[in-house]
């Protein structure tokens, strides 16, 4: 997409509102070399649970986070903590069979029990509050598939009913209700699980970018001006680091957009998903003595081109007319990987790795998913069991098709034009590829006017990069890697900077 078509009528600031309210961190970076027991790739919801678990099981550790802890994927999320996740318990019932979704029921319920407690042990202040979880129908269709879903999760000692009785603004026919849930500022969240396990012997380290893992005894994880030791070794950063594409081909990049303003009724005891589409998922949120109401949706893969500024439009406009937010206060898109198979990988990285492990593949329900990926590689590099690590084995016989790479699948994906103009007059907040000396080049006007120009070409696997006006990023239409104007690494699986070019 090479022009900001209208962007300058979106309404709200292009942030998370996690991001926005949460404050910031200032863990040193790492510079040297530094041994302990296990080190912790991401500062995520995955990585942080993890390390602290870990601490507290008497281990040292170390988290090297590329930019800030809370700014990446989790940063980005909606907040709610549940088990209730649409109408997973059916599509893992009919794709894995009953013991695989009670499995994975009881797995985030586990989750959910483990983040309170931390949020009371640790005195973290992240607006953690108890709420009801609705799976919403408008339709009759729907309605049927809610009435399902509510008796099957209650056959799993699930926290579900069903009901007409839903606390939303607008009509709707029925829901699936999980009691006992909760909803939480993940940044502040994130910020509190980072206080607890640096110090003692362990480290949080911030501007670090993991470039390469060696398996040995110890393992050595490489950054650009240190290295950390260590006998084990977790990659949780959403797109695995370092695993040479075999996740990569095993889940699939999926963006989802959000919008959030202010309200003036207080945050409702509640959090809501639709069955019917388009998707929407609605909560209200209370900071700072200011309640917001957010809303989620517009989901698409990563590979598909589209107009993200229609995305935002599009839930802007749900959350006037059917929620009453008056104005937009914020917007923000994300991405996170869908497994083939519908469950999360937590495990050895590959069927060779022993000392190297992975949590990947979270299917947009991080906060619960990734504390429960947590306590099963913690179980497991302290020597115990864990009821729930066969379910989300990383290294489980893959799907057919997962052979199948994004830009094969959809061969108008790779992101490699038949021809590009030579030159490009841009106005203000613009972006488009062109040819420059035979190179294609990532230009972009700022809207102070100044130009910056990087290659186009994504340095994971050489795709063609688009701007996306709306995020105002560069974003990969092969495999989801996105980048800043500055062809610095926003999400990956790419890891190394678009690199600057002349200027056309």
């Amino acid at each position: 997409m090479s022009a900001a078509s209208n962007n300058e009528r979106l309404a709200g600031e292009p942030v998370s509102l996690w991001v926005a309210t949460g404050g910031t961190t200032e863990y040193p970076g790492l510079r040297g070399d530094v041994e302990v027991d296990v080190a912790v790739i991401g500062g995520g919801i995955a990585g942080l649970t993890a390390a602290l678990a870990l601490k507290r099981a008497g281990r040292t550790v170390a988290v090297v986070e590329t930019a800030r802890v809370g700014t990446g994927v989790t940063g980005h999320t909606t907040g709610k903590v549940t088990s209730l996740q649409r109408l997973a318990y059916t599509e893992l019932r009919d794709r894995h069979g009953t013991e695989t979704a009670r499995a994975y029921g009881q797995a985030n319920e586990a989750a959910l029990g483990h983040i309170a407690d931390t949020v009371a042990t640790e005195g973290i202040d992240c607006d953690f509050r108890r709420v009801a979880n609705y799976t919403y129908a408008e339709s009759d269709d729907a309605l049927a598939r809610v009435r399902a879903e509510a008796d099957l999760a209650a056959e799993f000692g699930l926290p579900a009913t069903f009901t007409t009785e839903v606390p939303l603004p607008f009509p709707v026919k029925g829901a699936v209700r999980f009691d006992g849930q909760a909803q939480l500022h993940a940044v502040k969240y994130l910020q509190g699980l980072a206080r607890a396990v640096d110090g003692d012997g362990s480290f949080v380290f911030e501007g670090a970018r993991a470039q390469d893992i060696q398996e040995g005894s110890p393992c050595v994880v490489s950054l650009e001006d240190g290295s950390v030791r260590a006998r084990d070794v977790i990659v949780a950063t959403n797109v695995p680091f370092g695993d040479h594409g075999l996740f990569e081909a095993r889940s699939r990049a999926h963006r989802s957009y959000l919008v959030a303003g202010r309200v003036d009724t207080p945050p409702l005891d509640a959090t809501f998903i639709s069955v019917d589409e388009p998707m929407r998922s609605v909560l209200t949120v209370g900071i700072d003595g200011k309640s917001y109401m957010l809303a989620g949706g517009e989901g698409h893969p990563a590979s598909e081109a589209t107009d993200t500024a229609a995305h935002y439009r599009r839930l802007a406009a749900f959350a006037r007319d059917r929620l009453g937010v008056d104005e937009v206060a914020y917007r923000w898109s994300t991405q996170d990987g869908i497994p083939l198979d519908g469950l999360p990988y937590v495990g050895l990285m590959s069927p060779d790795a022993k000392h190297v492990y992975v949590i990947t593949g979270l299917r947009k329900w991080g906060l619960t998913n990734g504390t429960a990926a947590a306590l099963i590689l913690t179980a497991t590099l302290t020597g115990r069991e864990n009821q729930w690590a066969a379910v989300f084995n990383s290294n489980r016989s893959a799907p057919a098709d997962s052979a199948k790479r994004p830009d094969e699948e959809n061969p108008d994906a790779t992101g490699k034009p038949a021809g590009q103009p030579a030159r490009a007059d841009l106005t203000p907040g613009e972006g488009t590829v062109i040819e420059v000396g035979g190179e294609s080049t990532a230009v972009y006007r700022d809207p102070e006017g100044q130009v910056h120009a990087v290659s186009a070409v994504c340095t994971h696997l050489g795709c063609i990069v688009d701007f996306n006006p709306a995020d105002v990023t560069w974003d990969c239409p092969c495999h989801g890697s996105r980048f800043a104007t500055d062809g610095n690494v926003i999400q990956g699986p790419a890891v190394a900077a678009l690199p600057p070019r002349p200027m056309p």
